[in-house]
């Protein structure tokens, strides 16, 4: 691959998006998370509503990334569910309207990484870690640069305060505490 855009930059042999700002395409972006209910099926969840930009650095080391998540905006495919993650046993948007990711650092070699962030929930701030792929760049239609990425990680909802559960009869529970995240997004270059 070459860059004829001037999009990118060589990190350590590797085409990577250029210094700048990247801005987040939200209607080419998800940001989802994996539970599991009964501790069996898979009950995948995503916010509809979130923003991110990524401020690339000379290097990796010297990027910074950062999100906001609009938490009434969580869409499971059952209204119930949503309700309920909305409401005080959970996320409390009445309270807590939104979550934030700030990068803290980031490991890097070749095309991937480590992301370390900061991660806050209903007031709560705590570490986590995204295993981070750059995919490639892509020039759009529009005469747009379009850098893609995916990443996942996992956390445990209680370390937020999103303890809300029932045990069920033959000693498991209803709702894992483990989530799986998974986010693939197009972040678009600003001019």
């Amino acid at each position: 691959m070459s860059d004829t855009t001037g999009a990118l930059q060589t990190v350590d042999g590797h085409l990577l998006p250029a210094r700048g700002r990247w801005t987040l395409d939200r209607g080419h972006a998800e940001v989802a998370f994996i539970g599991r209910h009964f501790m069996l099926t898979r009950v995948r969840g995503r916010f509809l509503d979130v923003d991110a930009a990524i401020d690339v650095g000379t290097t990796p080391a010297e990027t910074a990334v950062a999100a906001t998540i609009a938490m009434r905006s969580v869409a499971s495919g059952d209204e119930a569910r949503d309700e309920h993650l909305r409401s005080a046993d959970f996320f409390d948007v009445e309270h807590h309207p939104y979550a934030r990711f700030r990068s803290t650092e980031i490991e890097w070699e070749g095309t991937g990484g480590r992301l370390h962030g900061l991660l806050t929930i209903k007031d709560v701030e705590r570490p986590v870690v995204l295993e981070v792929e750059y995919l490639g760049h892509v020039e759009d239609p529009w005469g747009g640069d379009r850098a893609v990425f995916s990443a996942h990680g996992k956390l445990n909802r209680e370390d937020w305060g999103l303890t809300w559960n029932m045990v069920l009869e033959s000693g498991g529970i209803v709702v894992s505490k483990e989530i799986d995240l998974e986010i693939h997004a197009e972040f678009v270059r600003d001019a």
